[in-house]
């Protein structure tokens, strides 16, 4: 009887699943497909634990072929990533007109992606003592125990490193296993190794410019040929959300998420901030909030509900280029450092909330101005090499927690909501990126503000 009901829960998803099939058949509006993925996901997640219960082998048999379609969806965007950050780098050197200006792009957007990180830490810092969290205890169930067994045998790995071993960890030994993603820091090694690549081109160019127009072509040809693997991946995100909904909603412990609603709401409230002070530094750059905000919706609104800043970096960098008049080369630097420096959400407000929290438990006094610098110091150094897909912010509070001798039980403590609010922060990352951009090409005069202000010129996910 099991089996049967098994198999008629997953029929039902199917039926859900071509549903959808057909609304793309009609070209309906890709963001709306998947807003309607989203809540469709929520209310069938929350029918089949009604009706069946989080524990029962239904839903866990069902989750699991089900889980084909979400699972697969994040693999293939974590397929994704090593190919779009090396392209998307090289290709940023060889699109570049003015070399001269390569420092003053690499600078400026670094400083805007690390700034932001260090201020968004001090804003989850302050959240978490607005909300009076600090100290705050969790419920620990049966899936947080095994969240934290496992954040146990992460954590061995990066808690003899220093500072200083973690930021020479950054420095890819073997770039063929850094495509290959095997360490946590993987995706930072690429984009040094890209930068490489890059400036390599750029010194074949000046003596053998021919060769060099080779190599520009091929990377061009490398781009069109990724970006549209993209375009084909992409169009499964209303499938890939619909499945991750589904999933996430029918085996989640509603009393944990009541538990820990407080810290649900107190990281919004911090995300929220950080997402103003994006506005309020694209004011001094005398661009209209307003304006952006409209620009940016349809790439915020799938970070949002895709949870991925990697899947988001096609529909990022062409926002950025054709929505908010940044350089073509500034946009491709900006988005692809925005993969795995200084985000903002998973790298900066988390680790911060995390570590306030928990340091009363071990007699840390969190009023002293000394933690609370330590903190945004170690946050900020921490937050090179973060993951665009999934686990980035766990990596992140490994680090920050392991830095600061704090236990590293919190992180499995909030499992129950972390994709919650990892929708939030994935949206806030592409954010800071796209600001990132947006700064650096206005201090380089590059900035065409007539696209900005033009309302027609708004990019739309395909």
């Amino acid at each position: 009887m099991t089996t049967l009901i098994t198999v008629l829960v997953v029929l039902a998803f199917l039926g859900v699943v071509y549903a959808f099939y057909r609304m793309q058949a009609k070209h309906l509006k890709f963001s709306t497909r998947v807003f309607a993925a989203l809540g469709v996901g929520i209310v069938l997640g929350a029918i089949i634990q009604i009706a069946f219960g989080t524990q029962s082998d239904i839903t866990t048999q069902a989750m699991e072929w089900i889980g084909i379609v979400g699972n697969g969806y994040v693999a293939l965007l974590q397929m994704l990533i090593m190919p779009l950050v090396f392209v998307s780098i090289v290709g940023a050197f060889t699109k570049m007109k003015e070399s001269n200006k390569l420092g003053k792009i690499s600078f400026n957007v670094l400083a805007t992606l690390l700034g932001t990180t260090a201020v968004a830490a001090l804003i989850g810092y302050g959240s978490t003592i607005l909300f009076g969290l600090q100290g705050a205890q969790f419920t620990e169930g049966t899936a947080e125990t095994a969240r934290i067994a496992e954040l146990a045998t992460r954590q061995e790995t990066i808690e003899n490193l220093s500072i200083p071993q973690q930021i020479l960890s950054f420095i890819p030994k073997n770039v063929f296993a850094d495509l290959a993603g095997t360490r946590a820091t993987s995706t930072i090694g690429v984009v040094i190794f890209a930068a490489f690549v890059g400036i390599a081109y750029l010194g074949v160019k000046k003596k053998a410019p021919k060769e060099a127009e080779f190599f520009a072509n091929l990377i061009d040809s490398l781009y069109k040929i990724v970006m549209r693997i993209v375009t084909l991946v992409l169009r499964l995100t209303p499938y890939g959300v619909l499945a991750l909904m589904t999933s996430v909603v029918a085996t989640s412990d509603f009393e944990a998420i009541l538990n820990l609603g407080k810290f649900v709401v107190a990281s919004y409230a911090a995300l929220i901030v950080v997402l103003l002070l994006h506005l309020a530094i694209l004011a001094a750059i005398k661009v209209n909030p307003l304006n952006y905000l409209k620009k940016a919706f349809p790439v915020l609104s799938f970070a949002f509900t895709s949870r991925s800043s990697a899947g988001a970096l096609p529909l990022n960098i062409e926002t950025q280029t054709k929505a908010l008049g940044v350089d073509e080369t500034t946009a491709n630097f900006a988005a692809s450092f925005g993969l795995s420096i200084g985000q903002n959400g998973c790298a900066g407000v988390y680790p911060a909330m995390l570590a306030t929290i928990v340091a009363p438990t071990v007699g840390i006094d969190v009023f002293s101005l000394e933690f609370v610098l330590m903190l945004i110091a170690i946050v900020t150094i921490s937050s090179f090499g973060v993951a665009g897909v999934g686990g980035g912010a766990t990596f992140a509070s490994l680090i920050v927690l392991g830095a600061m001798n704090l236990p590293v039980a919190i992180v499995g403590l909030v499992i129950s909501v972390e994709p919650l609010i990892d929708m939030a922060r994935t949206a806030v990352n592409v954010s800071d990126s796209m600001v990132a951009g947006m700064v650096a090409s206005s201090r380089i005069d590059q900035l065409d503000r007539s696209v900005i202000t033009d309302d027609e010129l708004v990019v739309e996910a395909k």
